[in-house]
């Protein structure tokens, strides 16, 4: 399941910093850019799109709106697909959506059990280990099991629900909003809201421990 964990212990097998993965698509990248097949500008544009303008970054200022704005709370229960397109962010794998809107008593966990139906336009390119057949089964058959192993651990009495996105329908978890953040604007409270949040493989961060993330994984 911990996908990111398993590359670490190969790299002391290389030479350079790149793991097995990685050196294969770079010398993949590196043919193709000699015989003229890609542009590797193109490339870079591609990823710097998903990377900062469809990635999670959009579900962030969705969540933060809704933390601030009854009405858009609203709206975006009743129809997210419209509620997420009015900011701007539809598109690609974006057009049948439904938020699930986490509280004290339930905890929502987003998985597809068939495949990897995801919402870019919120959420970017989805993770490895979403992807991954131990988390599609797992999600479903333990998922008290599985957000234990990525460090959140809920009451006995905390009612997990599970949603199986599909070609049809792609889920957005709106996490609980964090204790002592109501002086924060909503540029402020987007920067609480992770990725894992919002599948609900993760909680929003509070401003403190916000303070000690490292830059790059802001």
């Amino acid at each position: 399941m911990s996908d990111h964990h398993h590359h670490d212990d190969h790299d002391h097998h290389h030479d350079n910093h790149y793991s097995d993965m990685q050196a294969r698509v770079k010398a993949l990248e590196t043919l193709l850019t000699a015989k003229g097949l890609i542009d590797p500008a193109a490339i870079d544009a591609i990823v710097e799109t998903y990377e900062t303008k469809v990635g999670p970054r959009n579900g962030a200022q969705v969540v933060a709106k809704a933390w601030v704005d009854a009405e858009f709370r609203d709206w975006l229960t009743r129809d997210a697909t419209a509620a997420i397109a009015s900011l701007g962010f539809s598109g690609r794998q974006g057009e049948h959506m439904r938020a699930v809107f986490n509280a004290p008593d339930e905890h929502n966990l987003v998985v597809c059990t068939l495949c990897s139906c995801y919402p870019w336009s919120v959420l970017g390119l989805p993770p490895v280990w979403y992807k991954a057949p131990a988390y599609r089964s797992r999600a479903v058959m333990d998922p008290r099991g599985v957000l234990a192993e990525f460090g959140v651990t809920l009451p006995e009495d905390t009612r997990i629900r599970v949603w199986d996105s599909t070609a049809e329908l792609r889920y957005l978890v709106v996490p609980e909003r964090p204790a002592g953040t109501e002086r924060l604007n909503e540029a402020a409270l987007a920067a609480l809201v992770t990725r894992d949040s919002m599948i609900g493989t993760g909680l929003a961060l509070s401003p403190e421990a916000l303070a000690l993330q490292p830059e790059a994984a802001r």
